[in-house]
């Protein structure tokens, strides 16, 4: 039986209540295969089944999976499933073989970023009672309506008359880049002719529905670690080689990479941590920033700048400095033949005031790694904006999501794909 509107809302509020961020996905993962349940799945691929494990980004130290995934023992329906997605293994891929036609794929995230929850009167979870039961997180950017959305498009496929194959991956860890890579390279995505991903919002109101984006910055997650020797910073600060001062430096230096002639370039430092008391020459100080570019390669030329201002300022304090690549994601864009479908199914729609063929993005997600991979091996993909009235901005406390755009997701991905299956571009 087809999900209705209001099963779609109450998956959603669901998924909302337990947010779990990167690779600790534990929870969402089992409810996700429990709804999967429902479905005749030719096949279902959990664990270290979903990924090219070697090519997972941004994991966790271990000791911050255990909790997560211990939380979830105690109320897994299925024990075993758990220890499936121990050591971070999140997400799924979801297959129906429906006989001979094109193989599609659509492709949500399910991760939620380390974010309080507002519990202001105005703020529907809260007074609706979905708010988040892990307090410090919650899904600030919609993710809760993406795996909603795909378990939505997976049932009308199911329903309809489709020819072909279809497969939905959930995608975990995306709002650290780490999850797109290694879905992209499992294996599942070879066979794939045509690609669909989705994104609620994004300065779209509900009504909006934009059939293509393009122009994602391709983005580089990075640390930097700066090495020193402390000292007494009042009795001898000459025997200290001070790793503040040097991390210090780098910022001003990281913030003057020369912009380049070839497209927009990004750089930020957005955390620092060092040092263990005034009165003390600091011996270790970390950095975390970005490097973004227009083009993957506009990417690596500000990553490099920002390796080699790292190096140059850790030596100038007598200093040494690691950088470590966390994460990255690729520049890919919508095919618009592929882009073309969702334009047309969402005209078609009464619940869609204005249709955007494309749109540039202006920001980074890594199902690029996914679109990339069905390009390269002669396929089509595209990442569709259904638009969505939210208060405040996406990663902000209030963050919220009209859970209209639910059906307005569903029915417009749903037709695009069944055209696409039946026309092929």
């Amino acid at each position: 039986m087809a999900y209705s509107s209001s099963d779609l809302r109450a998956l959603r509020r669901a998924f909302h209540r337990h947010p779990e961020p990167a690779w600790r996905e534990f929870r969402t993962t089992c409810r996700l295969v429990d709804e999967l349940d429902r479905f005749d799945l030719d096949a279902l691929h959990v664990g270290r089944d979903a990924h090219a494990t070697d090519a997972r980004m941004a994991l966790p130290d271990p000791d911050d999976l255990d909790p997560w995934l211990e939380r979830v023992r105690e109320t897994a329906a299925t024990p075993g499933l758990v220890d499936e997605l121990a050591g971070g293994y999140t997400g799924a891929v979801a297959v129906l073989d429906r006989g001979d036609g094109p193989v599609v794929a659509l492709r949500v995230d399910i991760d939620a970023l380390p974010i309080t929850e507002t519990d202001a009167d105005d703020h529907e979870p809260a007074t609706e009672d979905f708010r988040s039961e892990h307090e410090g997180y919650m899904h600030a950017c919609g993710h809760d309506a993406h795996v909603t959305i795909g378990l939505g498009v997976l049932d009308a496929i199911a329903e309809s008359d489709f020819e072909g194959t279809f497969k939905v991956f959930f995608q975990p860890a995306e709002e650290e880049s780490g999850g797109g890579k290694s879905m992209a390279e499992s294996g599942h995505l070879d066979d794939v002719d045509y690609l669909f991903s989705v994104h609620v919002g994004l300065d779209h109101p509900t009504g909006d529905v934009v059939a293509g984006m393009v122009k994602p910055l391709a983005m580089a997650h990075l640390t930097a670690t700066f090495h020193g020797e402390s000292a007494h910073a009042g009795n001898a600060p000459n025997d200290g080689r001070n790793t503040i001062q040097a991390a210090a430096d780098a910022i001003s230096s990281l913030y003057g990479i020369p912009r380049h002639a070839d497209g927009m370039t990004r750089v930020n430092v957005g955390r620092i941590e060092g040092g263990t008391a005034s009165n003390v020459v600091a011996e270790e100080t970390r950095l975390w920033g970005e490097a973004r570019g227009e083009t993957t390669e506009l990417m690596r030329y500000v990553q490099s700048a920002f390796e080699q201002r790292v190096h140059a300022a850790a030596d100038a304090h007598g200093c040494t400095a690691d950088v470590e690549l966390v994460s990255e994601s690729p520049r890919a864009d919508s095919d618009p033949e592929l882009a073309a479908f969702v334009a047309d199914a969402a005209r078609d729609r009464v619940d869609v005031d204005r249709v955007l063929d494309a749109a540039e993005f202006g920001a980074s997600e890594d199902a690029t790694f996914l679109m990339r991979r069905v390009q390269n091996d002669g396929g089509l993909a595209c990442y569709s904006i259904v638009g969505t009235d939210h208060p405040g901005d996406h990663h902000t406390p209030a963050f919220d999501v009209d859970e209209t755009t639910l059906d307005t997701a569903v029915g417009t991905l749903t037709d695009a794909i069944l055209d696409t299956a039946r026309e092929q571009p």
